[in-house]
């Protein structure tokens, strides 16, 4: 990436982990753009999901996920305990690398207008986004949560959007979308269920209330966890930091008698923020490096996403595309997998039920395993090694010996988009036999598991003969097709022979 910026948008459902899913996959039909994060609480009923990419595109990715949520999530039916007066309740753009604060208020007021006009939903321009000095703060945008603003939007000029018409949208509401530093989302749990307490400490710890620079505040019920928290966004580390915002929750607690549960990071946090706050200082609770803002960036940008990273929607739409790649061939490897997986399934499920048959049953989990992940990575090959056809076609044909290099690179290309697929054959023709010792001494309560499998087995085997029978027309290395048609005879075979019932 040339530019990255960051968006990190927030939605108001947080228990249901299938719209989320939706919202994310949606995020991701934008090429380019690469998800970090996803964050979900229960008890604030709030999703964070962060995701990068280049500022020309990130808006997009944002507006994208503006629409599904209105699709999915109705605010007259959320309940949570966290603040929120949209679906999308807010959005805001920072700038990573090679982008300014400004060009991400351009971010911001493009896509409040576009979102506006695509889904009619009235868009409030917050921090050094906003228009207006009063919508600076988010709080003060979302006074009185959605309930309260879809009284008073029609009604009073200074609760009129930015964008859109001055009425909310009726299951969507409205949402707030800005440009900002980077902001961690930090909570302190306390050693009480008391709400009272963690209320009292946010108040005099918060700015607004003359407590700490760059510090917002609010007591939540965690009733889970039958914890009460003290809920902070910190909007500049470098004036407050973690370590600080901590040291004054655990102060202001010790006056209550209460005690410190743990803290955590909502989100990522950049390296610097932790300056000399250890893990063992701040007690953040599973911490782990891959929160760190710069850590998980850097995984983004030295992996390459191959397909098998792609959400079940994204690779469905992927293949779904008028393009050559990924075809039938990564689709059959896709079958294989998913029968693997199923054989892992009904295989750990029998151990209890089969006590007698457990060491044959462990061995079959580490075969079905084992053909899972080879599979899993043909998906991508298959992809991969038609690059290389493709690559040939394009050579120059103009001279005989350009011609007769193009022919052999595409003859090279050939041979080697045919080995994917009996590959991917003959594993899947492993997993039917494995099926078939499976098949006796299994759970009886999952046939329907065990035949799915089978079924996805044969469909992989003859997915991916087809993908072989096509090439074998064009290749013309006589003793390289002898070996394939007998690789292929013999995986026909294996299909073919009978399974066994169940004992």
């Amino acid at each position: 990436m040339n530019s990255i910026v960051e968006c990190v948008p927030n939605f108001s459902e947080g228990r249901n982990g299938r719209v989320v899913d939706q919202i994310i996959d949606a995020i991701l039909t934008v090429s380019g753009l690469c998800l970090m994060d996803v964050e979900m609480d229960a008890d604030h009923n709030r999703s964070v999901v962060t995701f990068v990419g280049e500022k020309e595109i990130v808006g997009e990715g944002a507006l994208r996920a503006i629409g599904k949520a209105a699709e999915l999530i109705d605010l007259t039916r959320h309940r949570g305990s966290h603040p929120r007066i949209g679906a999308t309740d807010v959005v805001p753009f920072i700038p990573v690398r090679n982008a300014s604060l400004e060009e991400c208020i351009a971010i911001a007021r493009s896509v409040g207008q576009e979102a506006a006009r695509r889904f009619a939903i009235p868009i409030y321009l917050y921090e050094a986004a906003a228009t207006r000095p009063g919508r600076i703060q988010l709080e003060n945008v979302r006074k009185g949560q959605f309930e309260g603003l879809r009284e008073e939007i029609g009604k009073l000029p200074e609760r009129h959007p930015d964008f859109g018409e001055p009425r909310m949208h009726p299951t969507a509401g409205a949402t707030v979308v800005g440009a900002r530093k980077f902001l961690i989302a930090y909570n302190v749990n306390l050693d009480t269920s008391d709400l009272s307490v963690a209320k009292d400490i946010a108040k005099k710890i918060r700015q607004s209330s003359g407590g700490l620079p760059c510090v917002k505040a609010m007591g939540v019920d965690l009733k889970s966890r039958g914890l009460a928290q003290v809920s902070m966004n910190l909007t500049d580390y470098e004036k407050t930091s973690v370590s600080t915002a901590f040291e004054a929750v655990k102060r202001e607690a010790a006056r209550h008698g209460v005690g410190i549960s743990g803290s955590e990071v909502i989100g990522l946090i950049p390296q610097a923020a932790l300056d000399s706050a250890a893990e063992h200082f701040l007690q953040i609770e599973g911490f782990r490096s891959e929160i760190i803002f710069e850590n998980r960036l850097q995984n983004l940008l030295s992996k390459k996403q191959t397909l098998s990273d792609l959400s079940v929607a994204a690779f469905l739409d992927s293949v779904s595309q008028t393009k050559a790649v990924p075809g039938g061939g990564s689709v059959a490897a896709l079958a294989g997998a998913a029968a693997a997986s199923l054989g892992e399934m009904v295989t750990g499920f029998s151990f209890s039920k089969r006590e007698e048959f457990q060491p044959q049953l462990r061995e079959l989990l580490t075969k079905f395993n084992g053909a899972r992940a080879l599979l899993q990575s043909a998906i991508q090959k298959d992809s991969d090694s038609y690059a290389g056809v493709e690559s040939a076609l394009k050579m120059p044909k103009g001279t005989e010996e350009e011609k007769k290099l193009r022919q052999e690179q595409m003859q090279r290309a050939l041979q080697a988009a045919a080995l994917t697929p009996i590959d991917v054959a003959e594993c899947a023709a492993g997993i039917l036999m494995l099926f078939r010792q499976l098949n006796p001494i299994s759970n009886p309560n999952l046939k329907s598991d065990l035949e799915t499998g089978m079924a996805m087995a044969h469909a992989a085997i003859r997915g991916a003969l087809a993908n072989v029978a096509i090439n074998l027309q064009s290749i013309k290395d006589e003793a390289f097709s002898i070996e394939l048609k007998r690789r292929v005879s013999a995986v026909e075979k294996t299909a073919a022979s009978p399974t066994p019932g169940n004992s």
